[in-house]
């Protein structure tokens, strides 16, 4: 009884403590979350008192008035929104399709194909940027949205996982669905993509964040200020010389979190089931 009692108190203990580093962690995340919003909402002379406040001490909706009538945050958006949701859907069905190819498929070379699509993953995306900008500039895509959305296409991380993702599905389900007369994009397009869902969805969060949050592509590509996606629109708020406000400029950040938020928020099942797959596997 004395063992197994030492047992369960060691193992409460176990428990209290990383329920309090886990809490510590989310403090030290939240934090800077709370002074943002805070700041947001105070007057720009009050903004940055001291000591900091991370908690709101009024509601002045001023900074995000202002953010939206100094420069044409509304389009900044859409044109984020554009570009972001267009990278997702086509990188997920570009790798998704190449996946199935290198899960389901028997062709030559297809080991060595897969291998070097891994080995592209080591390649810094900054080494790739005055090629991608010079064959940008033959095919006269500078200064669009589509020189933003067609480099996120590819993405070797992205085939990786829905392959291996695939590779998880037993063969009979296929061979079922041929012995009933289906396609290969029948299959495709009925078994293998719903079963791969969570993985889907995990990547469409990663891909629609990571192209929303882009600078250096749009600070590259992109020169007229009524095409310029949310990163640059936020450098819009800093005016000339840095004369801007800094709490309308974290307003206008404060707006630019939201969609991913939101992302997050509502597919946070679909990540945690496909963790919580990827872990059983």
């Amino acid at each position: 009884m004395d063992t197994n009692r030492t047992a369960l108190v060691r193992k409460g203990v176990r428990k209290t403590v990383v329920a309090l580093l886990l809490a510590i962690f989310c403090l030290f995340m939240v934090l800077p979350m709370g002074w943002m919003v805070s700041t947001s909402l105070r007057e720009p002379l009050k903004a940055f008192q001291l000591p900091p406040s991370f908690f709101p001490t009024e509601f002045n909706l001023t900074n995000y008035r202002q953010a939206f009538e100094k420069v044409d945050f509304f389009a900044f958006i859409k044109n984020s929104l554009i570009v972001s949701l267009s990278a997702t859907l086509f990188q997920l069905a570009v790798s998704s399709m190449a996946a199935f190819a290198f899960s389901r498929i028997e062709f030559p070379g297809r080991k060595v194909l897969f291998i070097l699509f891994l080995a592209s993953m080591m390649v810094p995306g900054q080494v790739l940027s005055i090629p991608r900008f010079i064959v940008m500039s033959k095919v006269g895509l500078i200064n669009s949205h589509l020189a933003l959305i067609l480099p996120a296409l590819f993405s070797a991380m992205a085939i990786f996982l829905l392959r291996q993702s695939m590779l998880a599905i037993p063969r009979s389900y296929d061979e079922a669905a041929y012995m009933d007369g289906a396609t290969k994009l029948q299959c495709y397009m009925k078994i293998v993509v719903p079963m791969t869902k969570p993985t889907m969805m995990v990547m469409a969060m990663q891909t629609f964040v990571a192209t929303w949050n882009d600078f250096y592509g749009a600070l590259i590509y992109i020169n007229d200020v009524k095409k310029m996606t949310l990163p640059l629109g936020l450098v819009q708020l800093n005016g000339v010389m840095g004369t801007g406000s800094k709490a309308m400029i974290i307003a206008g950040v404060v707006v630019s979190l939201i969609p991913s938020l939101l992302m997050y928020c509502f597919g946070q099942r679909y990540l945690i089931e496909g963790i919580s797959i990827g872990g059983l596997k």
